[in-house]
């Protein structure tokens, strides 16, 4: 299983605010920029240092419902169309396929535009060194052009892996921002992480 693991997500609890598919429509930063958090999170049996543990909420959505809480924005949580296993190693086979494959998962909810945001948070655990599969079908749904994205993550031992060049290559136009990679583990405790980097790129709700 060395180099394909395809979470960090830890027992953490997730916080009371929940964000879901739905959005909250208007949502602006301070800086007057209009923001959307758009996430996949996978929970079920996730790595969890060096072996397995049975999440409820996966560690991605965990992380959304931190940043929700502290800035304005709209969210949408991601769902594939076939959902993915709640086991392990059925997921890692499955997106070693997509990858292979260079494959786009279906998305079962998809948004019917972005135009209206200029700024993009795209949340995702990092599954072998990359996003999984289904956030390349996102990002190439929408014309990311003039807009500014930020990767966020969480990760068992790649960090933000390669979604900055990802990003790149599949959001024309776009400006790639500083983004944020938050071990699994630690996602729990991952508040004050949270809040320093959104003072940086000019989110945090004062």
């Amino acid at each position: 299983m060395t180099g394909v693991q395809i979470t960090g997500c830890s027992p953490s609890q997730p916080s009371e605010a929940t964000p879901e598919g739905s959005e909250r429509t208007g949502a602006t930063s301070p800086s007057g920029k209009r923001v959307l958090l758009a996430y996949f999170s996978r929970a079920g049996e996730n790595y969890y240092n060096g072996g397995r543990t049975d999440l409820k909420t996966g560690n991605t959505e965990v992380l959304a419902r931190i940043i929700s809480q502290h800035i304005e924005c709209d969210v949408h949580r991601i769902e594939a169309a076939d959902a993915y296993s709640d086991d392990y190693d059925a997921t890692v086979a499955r997106n070693v396929r997509e990858q292979d494959a260079d494959t786009r998962p279906a998305i079962a909810n998809p948004l019917s535009s972005i135009d209206r945001y200029d700024v993009v948070l795209l949340g995702s655990p990092i599954w072998n060194v990359r996003a999984p599969m289904i956030m390349s079908t996102f990002a190439e749904g929408y014309d990311f052009r003039g807009r500014t994205v930020h990767p966020v993550t969480t990760y068992a031992m790649s960090g933000l892996g390669t979604t900055e060049r990802d990003y790149a290559a599949v959001c024309p136009g776009a400006t790639i921002g500083e983004g944020l990679a938050v071990r699994g583990e630690d996602v729990g405790k991952a508040d004050a992480e949270v809040r320093s980097w959104l003072r940086r790129i000019g989110a945090l709700r004062d």
